[in-house]
C-alpha cells in the first residue's frame, strides 16, 4: 500500500536541527547535555509545574512515577480499561496489580465506578486523558483525598491539558502532539518526588557514585539528541496545538451528518482524530486503497492476555473498540489533504 496520508507524522519546522547540531558540536550527546535540562525546565514551566524529569519513554515515565511513590508488590493501582496497554504494564513492572475501571462515552475512566474498585491495598489512581479529553479530575481528586490515594496522570495523548495530580507523565513518541522520536517526561511540584525519579532513572547511583547501588534503578535516561528535539518542539507547543485545533474543526464540519459515522465528544487538545464508524473494516480498506492510513481503537485492558477477565465483553470500552477509528492527524496536514480524506469517507457512505 502506498501511504500518502499516514495516521501521524512529526512536524519538524522549528529549531530541531539547529539544537541537534548544537548537541553534536558540543560533544555531549548523552543524558548530560544541556538540552535535556532546558527541555525539562521549559516543559515544566509551560505546565505550571516546578520540576521536570525527562526519560526514555512514556512507559518509563509512568514506571518512575509509581516507583518514586513507593508503589510495589502487594499494592493496587486503579487504571482505565480504555488506554494503551503500557499504562497497565507500568503498574505491573513495579510488582503492583492494576485494577481496571470502565470508561464513559468520552472514553475516559468513569469516576462513578472508581470507589467500588478501591480496597485496603489501593495506593493510587492513574487517570488517562484519552485522545486529548480531560478526565473528570475534580471528582477523581476528591476520591483520592477521601481514600488517601496518590494520583499519577497519564498525558501521553494530551499535551497541553494542565495537570493537577501528584505526577504528570508524558510520552514523546513520534506520533504524539510534541515528540522527541522516543522519550518521556514526568512533571511534579514535589521536589522529593522529582529527586527520586531522577535518581531511579539513572541507575540509582549513590551520591558518591561508589558503584554500591542500594535499590534497583533503571537506565531510563533521555539522550541530549532527544532532548534537543524535545526542546524545539516544546517551544512550539502553542502553535502546534492551535494548528491541530483547526484540523479538528475541519474534520468536525466535513464529517457531520454522515449516516454511518458517529462523531466523538469535543477534545480539549487534539491528539488523533477519533470517530466511530459502521462497517469499520470495509471503510479502512476503502481508505487504504486511496493512500489513507487509519488505526483502530485500543482493546480494553481486561481483554489483554496478561490481564484477561471474563467481564470484557460487557464493557463500554469493548463497545468502542469494535467500531472506533482514527483518521490521519498531524500538524502539517493541510486543508486540501483533509478535504480529500473527508471526500473519501463521504464517498464510502454514499454521501455527495
Amino acid at each position: 500500500m502506498d501511504i500518502k496520508y499516514p495516521v501521524s507524522r512529526p512536524s519538524m519546522m522549528g529549531a530541531e536541527l539547529a539544537y541537534v547540531t548544537e548537541a553534536v558540536d558540543s560533544g555531549w550527546i548523552s543524558a548530560h547535555g544541556t538540552h535535556v535540562r532546558r527541555f525539562e525546565e521549559t516543559f515544566a514551566r509551560y505546565n505550571d509545574m516546578a520540576h521536570g524529569v525527562a526519560c526514555s519513554s512514556g512507559t518509563a515515565a509512568l514506571t518512575l512515577a509509581l516507583r518514586a511513590l513507593g508503589i510495589g508488590p502487594g499494592d493496587e493501582v486503579i487504571v482505565p480499561e480504555m488506554t494503551f496497554v503500557a499504562s497497565a504494564w507500568a503498574v505491573t513492572y513495579t510488582g503492583a496489580t492494576p485494577v481496571f475501571v470502565d470508561c464513559r462515552d468520552d472514553l475516559n475512566i468513569d469516576p462513578d465506578l472508581i470507589e467500588e474498585k478501591i480496597t485496603s491495598s489501593t495506593r493510587a489512581i492513574m487517570p488517562v486523558h484519552v485522545d486529548g479529553r480531560r478526565c473528570a479530575m475534580d471528582q477523581i481528586m476528591d476520591i483520592a483525598f477521601e481514600y488517601n490515594l496518590r494520583v499519577v496522570e497519564d498525558f501521553a495523548e494530551a499535551h497541553g491539558i494542565m495537570p493537577v495530580g501528584d505526577v504528570a507523565c508524558y510520552s514523546l513518541f513520534a506520533n504524539k502532539i510534541i515528540t522527541a522520536g522516543e522519550g518521556g517526561v514526568c512533571l511534579t511540584d514535589d521536589p522529593r518526588l522529582a529527586g527520586q525519579m531522577a535518581h531511579l532513572r539513572s541507575m540509582a547511583f549513590t551520591k558518591d557514585r561508589s558503584y554500591l547501588h542500594k535499590k534497583i534503578g533503571y537506565n531510563f535516561r533521555m539522550t541530549a539528541l532527544q532532548g534537543a528535539v524535545a526542546l524545539a518542539q516544546a517551544e512550539r507547543i502553542d502553535e502546534i496545538l492551535g494548528t491541530r485545533k483547526e484540523i479538528e474543526r475541519r474534520y468536525d464540519e466535513g464529517l457531520a451528518g454522515i449516516d454511518g459515522i458517529t462523531l466523538m465528544p469535543p477534545r480539549d487538545v487534539l491528539w488523533l482524530y477519533d470517530l466511530r464508524a459502521e462497517r469499520r473494516e470495509e471503510l479502512c480498506r476503502h481508505l487504504a486503497a486511496e493512500g489513507i492510513e487509519t488505526r483502530v481503537f485500543f482493546k480494553p485492558m481486561s481483554q489483554q492476555p496478561m490481564y484477561r477477565d471474563p467481564v470484557w465483553p460487557t464493557l463500554n470500552a469493548t463497545r468502542f473498540s469494535l467500531d472506533g477509528l482514527y483518521l490521519p492527524t498531524y500538524t502539517d496536514l493541510t486543508a486540501s489533504d483533509q478535504e480529500f480524506i473527508v471526500s473519501q469517507v463521504r464517498a464510502f457512505y454514499g454521501v455527495g
